[in-house]
């Protein structure tokens, strides 16, 4: 591709369509970038990095690695492995270790290779990495404990198997230009004091200048990543491949430093980590010479197999010994060890050095890394869900609701979804409203969702959707902002109730930053507080197949299909039943599809109700007749 510009939006637009198809198909975004990489690469020869950047190519490969290792440490909270310390430990030690020999000695017997080069491709291969493991954990939603193992051991292992991958290589390219031991071992040395000294007192501070609010909140953002990339710089400097483990460090230390905020910096860095992974699976896929891997098929069949039916599952048995972990979990984290983005981008790197020194079979080094990376990703995707499924340690989907707000609406609304087998969970400000809350049966949390303190106590497992009914427009506003990055804009929900001064609306906190509107746009807290004492909450089983039961969303005019109540070994204990069919006067609150899925009304987005579902709406309360 001669024109630079075409160049750079083709590479640009290419890795957004494969995020979205991951993103659609529920897959990790690494199997399409690597197949997009290899189709515009060696196979079609459509695009050439090393024409494009030359010298710059693996300068910019590193500094993106390193605001990616960044960005995993900042994920990494003490709190979050409370308890499973001890694993995470030996997988990232002991683990790790016996991984490298066992993929070092399979490597030198299949391809018959020099002990230098399958030392190294063991040693890049030990790392997974969060760009991998965080996707298949989301699709697969296995239990917290397993979850959070396998967090931070994705997050832990690329800097140290980094570290690991380095010294190796240090080694072993010092010993070929026959070094000392004393020269190695200084080399070494000098390498974790540079990382660690240089992360830990970066990572302090950033956070005393940000705690003191020394930096105005709009160059947060940007200071911070250019602080990571200085300091990668200072200390590759001072330490080539030092650069790695001091961005992680970094990471981690502000991560857990005690009344520092980082969810701002880390919800730019994981944007910013999308766009870069998406471009550097794409740039190094396109640079694979996959003419030799042919010539060695049956051999990487082999070593996969052995990678993920021996190494691993033997790697989890013995550091899961004596945890409280059950078995079906050990089984799992045995299964679940996918590679990523720094094996890719290490052995890039390493190739060049590996080539300048004459080191025999060198160009397997790469074809290796990524057949490692495309079969362990491909395989995992397709068998960790059923797997989890069949171990009985998958989490269910999260279809539960959290009201914000304990007040009357709230448990109105939250009875309803309750007898229908939905969770629901609810939070107040109010002692008195959680109390009562309580005391009516159900889960509640006093205090914020928003703050803090819920974030480390508030367990959302299950929970899918807010809807914030509290008489606060502004709170709501603040819950709905807070919830859009866990849930999604579209499940998330508050009571508008717009106003009708037009100069009101234009400054309102709440307007500009509302949700979904519940039910109706125009309905408020008083008007729904109002239909909830007048009116009541009936049952609806749809008995007809509609042609478009519901037209709108918003829509609470007269509808034509007909339902039908009459099932009453389906309905709720305490929620009225009739015989009618939807009535015009009737508010749509939530409907239920055959498998309990819960959708609400109001997202601004047609519902496609069918034969089976379910629907809860607000009927005007009947008046008996008397007899004359």
């Amino acid at each position: 591709m001669s024109n630079p510009l075409i160049a750079i939006a083709g590479v640009a637009a290419l890795g957004g369509l494969c995020q979205w198809l991951a993103w659609r198909l529920k897959l990790p975004s690494i199997l399409f970038l690597l197949m997009a990489g290899l189709l515009v690469g060696p196979v079609t020869g459509a695009f050439n990095p090393d024409e494009l950047l030359g010298d710059l190519l693996f300068p910019i490969v590193s500094i993106a690695v390193a605001i990616i290792l960044f960005e995993g440490g900042l994920t990494l909270k003490i709190s979050d492995i409370r308890g499973h310390g001890a694993v995470v430990t030996r997988l990232i030690t002991v683990g790790m270790l016996l991984t490298w020999g066992l993929l070092s000695l399979t490597a030198h017997v299949l391809f018959d290779m020099p002990w230098s080069l399958a030392l190294i491709l063991g040693s890049i291969c030990v790392v997974s990495g969060p760009t991998v493991v965080k996707p298949m954990l989301r699709a697969v939603r296995p239990s917290n404990k397993v979850g959070h193992i396998l967090h931070w051991e994705g997050i832990l292992i690329d800097p140290l198997g980094v570290f690991l991958a380095l010294l190796v290589f240090n080694f072993i390219m010092l010993d070929l230009q026959s070094s000392g031991i004393g020269t190695v071992a200084y080399i070494l040395f000098k390498l974790a004091f540079v990382g660690a000294s240089l992360g830990i007192a970066a990572g302090f501070a950033i956070a005393f200048v940000l705690r003191r609010y020394l930096v105005p909140d709009f160059l947060v953002n940007v200071l911070t990543l250019v602080s990571v990339v200085c300091m990668f710089v200072l200390a590759e400097t001072l330490q080539h491949e030092a650069g790695l483990l001091t961005v992680t460090i970094m990471g981690v230390w502000l991560a857990n430093t005690r009344g520092l905020h980082v969810e701002k910096i880390l919800h730019f860095k994981e944007d910013l980590s999308i766009l870069l992974v998406s471009t550097l699976f794409i740039l190094l896929a396109s640079r694979v010479d996959i003419s030799v891997i042919p010539q060695y098929g049956w051999q990487i069949l082999a070593l996969l197999a052995i990678t993920q039916f021996v190494i691993r599952p033997l790697n989890a048995l013995l550091c899961t010994v004596n945890s409280d972990l059950a078995w079906g979990e050990r089984v799992f984290i045995g299964w679940l060890s996918p590679r990523g983005i720094v094996a890719a981008a290490v052995s890039s790197v390493f190739l060049l050095r590996l080539q300048e020194n004459d080191v025999p079979m060198s160009e397997l080094l790469v074809p290796l890394t990524f057949s490692m990376i495309i079969g362990t990703v491909v395989f995992q995707s397709l068998t960790a869900k059923p797997l989890a499924d069949k171990l009985g340690i998958s989490n269910p989907e999260p279809n539960g609701v959290l009201f914000f707000g304990a007040n009357d609406i709230a448990l109105a609304l939250a009875t309803a979804l309750k007898e229908q087998g939905i969770k629901t969970m609810l939070s107040d400000t109010s002692w008195s409203n959680v109390r009562h809350a309580r005391q009516q049966g159900f889960e509640a949390y006093h205090g914020n969702p928003t703050s803090g303190h819920a974030t480390e106590n508030l367990d959302l497992q299950g929970i899918g959707k807010l809807i914030a009914v509290s008489a606060d427009r502004d709170t709501n506003a603040l819950a709905s902002m807070h919830f859009r990055q866990d849930f999604g804009s579209s499940a998330v929900f508050t009571l508008e109730g717009a106003s009708e001064d037009a100069q009101y609306e234009r400054f309102d906190t709440a307007n500009r930053n509302r949700a979904n509107p519940l039910f109706d746009a125009n309905l408020s807290y008083s008007r729904m507080s109002k239909r909830l004492r007048e009116d009541e909450i009936r049952l609806i089983d749809v008995q007809t197949e509609p042609d478009d039961l519901v037209r709108d969303a918003n829509n609470t005019g007269a509808d034509e299909a007909h339902v039908d109540s009459t099932d009453e070994s389906a309905q709720p204990r305490d929620m009225p039943v009739d015989n009618e069919q939807l009535q015009e006067q009737d508010l749509k609150l939530f409907a239920l599809n055959k498998e309990g899925g819960l959708y609400v009304y109001g997202a601004g987005e047609k519902i496609s109700v069918k034969k089976g579902w379910k629907l809860i709406v607000l009927s005007p309360r009947k008046v008996a007749k008397t007899d004359q």
